[in-house]
């Protein structure tokens, strides 16, 4: 069995898995429902009647008239009621009222799903080497970054429909505000930030060239430098954007996240965590990493402590082992996210006043409501970072092994030797015949087209996107932090 069939046996199970075992075994559920996460339950209207020392069988409602009309006036109590709210672990019945719940299940079973995929094709690469025919998992990988981007895209459409709060005023300032950081990062040499972008048009506006010549197409290029990176800085700031309150509330996770725990190695996690998206960048920074690694100046000499091929392959798994801990993390932050319910009911017992039980109990219920939304804007960009990861190896033509390897698989090859076309196309008659020739024609077609996208194309393309993605996170969370510890105390 070739390496095709392979992979569509492995596509087939793994479809048939999402159909039929997720719903009932989700890892997505098992994140929220394990039993370590917590919600605050909302006090119902007759707790707080007998905490502010009302008579359980008074009217919840007065009527009055007011210029010929009858007012509802709601239930009031003071905001310094003695009130402790009672929590409950988050079970599977729970979890049908979280709003965006559907989504956040469907982007987590599905990145899972592909991750397996990934691993078992990556696998029987390394086992079997197979050559020639196309990778699978690259399809999967791009569907999760479509799923990641389509529900990125709702959650910001979620903001932009609210009239107050200046939600929207924030997203278009910072997506404006990427546009400008990244036209002005791509035009930055590559002797400190090393990306490869530049090589790789080069090769791709060459290899396109020829290949229109010899369509019979005379052109100067696809498309000019200029244009590349306009669009370039256009997606840049649409992605800055998608990631701007997750980087946000990520910052508020944090601090109320390191106010939960007293150990210190938890502490010490949730540091580096933060972090994380900083260490990513600096691995893309040349003077400070790379050409230290490459060529450390020890004494007199320069001793080189890798290869370039080495330094690209342990990049690959520090982001991986960063993507890990990020996961590992994400109780913590939820639990922290949680317990702004009872937070919110400390601040309010230090203010004067009185307070409708509506408005009390939309305070509490409210947090634990949108816990899906909090939980698919920390996991959505962790999983936008790994499969543009994944597919920086695979597309870019890396490896997983910390030593050279001379016959790397291509992930995009398609078999179309001459001989093995003229073959196939005389082997049988008639419509089989004419069937061939359609797929002889096709193969050299795509042939073709893996000449002009090329690994150091999509190396270039896919290292200045994973850069990027790390690049917006920590910029977010860092402009959150400052604002939550400053501006808010303030």
């Amino acid at each position: 069995m070739g390496v095709i069939g392979v992979q569509l046996v492995v596509t087939m199970v793994m479809a048939s898995v999402i159909q039929k075992i997720i719903p009932h075994y989700s890892f997505a559920r098992w994140l929220l429902c394990s039993g370590s996460l917590r919600w605050y339950q909302h006090p119902t209207e007759e707790e707080l009647r007998s905490l502010a020392g009302k008579q359980q069988k008074a009217k919840s409602k007065k009527d009055r008239r007011n210029n010929g009309h009858i007012e509802n006036k709601p239930l009031t109590i003071p905001k310094d009621i003695d009130l402790q709210l009672e929590t409950k672990c988050i079970t599977e019945v729970d979890t049908l009222a979280l709003h965006y719940f559907p989504e956040f299940q469907w982007l987590v079973d599905f990145s899972v799903a592909a991750t397996v995929v990934y691993v078992i094709t990556e696998l029987y690469y390394t086992v079997a080497r197979p050559s020639g025919e196309m990778n699978i998992s690259v399809v999967w990988c791009l569907l999760v970054l479509s799923f990641v981007i389509k529900t990125l895209f709702s959650l910001t459409a979620h903001y932009f429909k609210l009239e107050e709060g200046g939600e929207r005023s924030l997203c278009i300032t910072f997506g404006f505000f990427f546009f400008v950081k990244a036209m002005a990062i791509l035009i930055v040499t590559e002797n400190y930030l090393e990306f490869g972008l530049e090589t790789g048009f080069a090769n791709f506006s060459e290899s396109a060239t020829n290949f229109l010549e010899n369509q019979g197409l005379e052109s100067q290029g696809p498309i000019s430098k200029l244009t590349f990176k306009l669009i370039l800085a256009l997606l840049c700031s649409l992605i800055g954007a998608f990631l701007t309150f997750p980087g946000l509330r990520l910052a508020q996770m944090h601090l109320d996240a390191l106010n939960l725990t007293r150990a210190k190695v938890t502490q010490t996690l949730l540091h580096i965590n933060f972090l994380a998206p900083l260490i990513m960048v600096l691995l893309w920074v040349k003077p400070i990493t790379k050409d230290y690694f490459l060529n450390p100046t020890l004494g007199k000499e320069s001793m080189p402590l890798m290869t370039e091929e080495t330094y690209d392959t342990l990049r690959l798994w520090a982001i991986l082992l960063l993507c890990v801990l990020r996961l590992a993390m994400m109780r913590h932050h939820l639990q922290a996210y949680l317990n702004l319910a009872q937070k919110g009911v400390e601040q309010m017992k230090k203010e004067a006043g009185r307070i409708s039980t509506i408005d009390l109990q939309k305070m509490v219920a409210r947090v634990f409501y949108y816990l899906c939304v909090i939980a698919l804007q920390y996991v959505a960009p962790l999983v936008m970072l790994l499969h543009t990861t994944l597919l920086l190896k695979t597309l870019g033509g890396h490896s997983w092994g910390v030593y050279p390897e001379d016959d790397l698989p291509c992930s995009l090859e398609m078999n179309s030797d001459p001989a093995v076309v003229a073959a196939a196309s005389t082997a049988t008659p008639g419509l089989a015949l004419e069937a061939r020739a359609s797929v002889a024609h096709l193969s050299v077609a795509l042939g073709g087209l893996r000449t002009v996208f090329t690994p150091l194309l999509f190396r270039g393309l896919l290292s200045f996107l994973t850069w990027w993605i790390a690049a917006c996170l920590f910029s977010t969370s860092i402009f959150g932090l400052f604002y939550h510890q400053y501006l808010m105390a303030a």
